[in-house]
């Protein structure tokens, strides 16, 4: 079968370039080899920073009291009997300590209920298919803004989905494909709740921060607002991009059309009002320990942000908003037979974390090395005063830092590969400016998600065009790429000027995150 498409097929610069990216992308080492070889480099240049004498001092802010204190930080090397000794006795509890571990490893037990049990597949395929024709687009879009929660299931359960939708009724499969490849990637640091993403690069932040001002701490919810506001945002983009530019350049599908998208069953139909009913129930819960001024999960002088098990507590808290409607739902599904089935489902979604767990071994002494050998602060200031000297500390200087994210993430497609090397650089550097962990992080991951689309190193970049040539056998990278690349620009574009705005009118991020220190 065959699509007919108005397109040029000409290779012009652009094509090129983004040839050229794939073939060095490719020669890149695993991300596991990249950590390997950045810790062996901070141990040669620890040595080498030491013998040179290299020190700073700056002024720092005094947790808790408002006052600050000049310090000295003297870089410190890893070639010597003590720091030899150091990295071999503490391999263990740096991994043990990686912030990021625990979280990301307790919301996926949630997370993998409600995957196993069927609730997030089936709760996409009632989203989408209880939508107005006209709405469709956007309804796609936005699904797969909302997917990301659950991780990586957006990848193989609303894409595929978006093309079957759109070709439902009548119109060009891929351009629902894009569409929701659009979503699920493009708009991966959109949303309307906290994901797994949030704690896991909160926690990478919180440890870049304490290099420079220990004791600081990065809340998962710490660019919620922010994040509210990017799914409309992303939603009437993608919107605009898929009606407007997309699917007409696709032009009229002329392949065969497939059976039509089958519906909700009855079992699973009573299995989302299980899920709902539950989903009340929780919050219900939730609202009652956390409301009144004397609530069991406010902290002790009634604060429900700092200092309190509810924030305190938000992994497990994010864990449950999925595990407690996601065995609802099983019950009435039938999914759910006894507690060995949700065992197994957490036991699956456990065994899914093999390739995570052995990056973050490598991760965390990389962090841990660098927080030991003081490189981070001493970069972070001599980076600091290098901006300040330029005189670009403002809105240039941080459009600057999206744009190498972007670029970056073209290479490395792992969000928390990339934010483990860059944070501790980054964070401490632009907090010495005065700029909020929180907001460095906000920075960082408009240009991780822009580019995610229109990057052949992305995980899932091969299953999308396996979902393509499902429809067009001679669909390749670059037919995706070339198809995603207006999402790509127009993303960027809408989320700078968002991030310019925000910056402009002092906005919070998130629940007690600004955008200074």
């Amino acid at each position: 079968m065959s699509i007919k498409t108005t397109s040029v097929k000409k290779r012009g610069l652009f094509n090129k370039f983004l040839d050229m990216v794939e073939v060095v992308g490719n020669t890149l080492p695993h991300p596991v080899t990249l950590f390997a070889i950045f810790s062996l480099a901070v141990i040669i240049i620890s040595a080498i920073a030491e013998s040179a004498g290299i020190k700073v001092e700056f002024e720092r802010i005094i947790i808790g009291s408002g006052e600050t204190e000049m310090a000295t930080v003297e870089a410190v090397s890893l070639l010597t009997v003590d720091g030899i000794r150091r990295i071999f006795s503490n391999a263990v509890t740096n991994f043990t300590s990686f912030a990021p571990l625990g979280t990301v490893l307790v919301a996926m037990l949630g997370v993998g209920v409600a995957e196993g049990t069927g609730l997030v597949q089936a709760g996409l395929r009632k989203l989408v298919l209880s939508t107005p024709q006209k709405l469709i687009t956007a309804v796609v879009v936005f699904a797969g803004v909302m997917s990301n929660v659950a991780s990586d299931a957006g990848y193989v359960v609303l894409v595929p989905l978006g093309a079957l939708i759109f070709l439902s009724f009548g119109r060009h499969p891929l351009a629902g494909l894009a569409a929701a490849f659009a979503g699920v990637s493009g708009g991966f640091s959109a949303n309307l709740i906290v994901g797994t993403l949030d704690p896991l690069l909160g926690g990478m932040s919180e440890q870049a921060a304490q290099m420079y001002m220990p004791g600081y701490e990065v809340q998962p919810t710490a660019n919620l607002y922010f994040m509210i506001a990017s799914t409309f945002l992303i939603t009437i983009i993608g919107t605009i991009v898929t009606e407007k530019i997309v699917e007409p350049r696709l032009g009229k599908y002329t392949g065969n059309k497939v059976a039509d998208i089958q519906g909700v069953s009855k079992e699973e139909s009573r299995g989302l009002l299980f899920a709902g009913i539950a989903f009340i129930v929780f919050v219900i819960g939730l609202l009652i320990m956390t409301v009144p001024q004397n609530a069991i999960l406010r902290a002790e002088d009634g604060k429900l942000l700092a200092g309190s098990a509810f924030m305190a507590g938000l992994v497990p808290i994010i864990a449950l908003f999925f595990m407690i409607p996601g065995i609802a739902y099983g019950i009435g599904a039938g999914t759910v037979k006894n507690d060995k089935d949700i065992a197994g489902f957490m036991g699956k979604a456990m065994s899914t974390m093999g390739g995570y767990l052995v990056l973050a071994f490598v991760a965390a002494q990389f962090v841990s090395y660098f927080t030991w050998t003081n490189l981070g602060t001493i970069l972070a200031v001599k980076g600091a005063n290098f901006l300040q000297s330029t005189g670009m500390t403002g809105i240039p200087m941080l459009i600057g830092f999206i744009f190498v994210s972007g670029f970056i993430n073209l290479f490395i497609g792992s969000a928390s590969a990339k934010w483990a090397i860059m944070a501790p650089v980054f964070v401490p550097m632009l907090m010495a400016i005065g700029y909020s962990p929180e907001f460095t992080q906000l920075a960082y991951r408009i240009g991780d998600s822009t580019t995610n689309i229109i990057t052949p190193l992305m995980s899932y970049f091969a299953v999308i065009v396996a979902f393509a040539q499902k429809y067009d056998k001679e669909t390749g990278i670059g037919t995706i790429i070339s198809t995603m690349v207006p999402y790509s620009l127009l993303f960027m574009v809408g989320w700078i000027l968002l991030f310019v705005l925000w910056f402009v009118l002092g906005l919070p991020l998130g629940p007690g995150a600004n955008i200074l220190m």
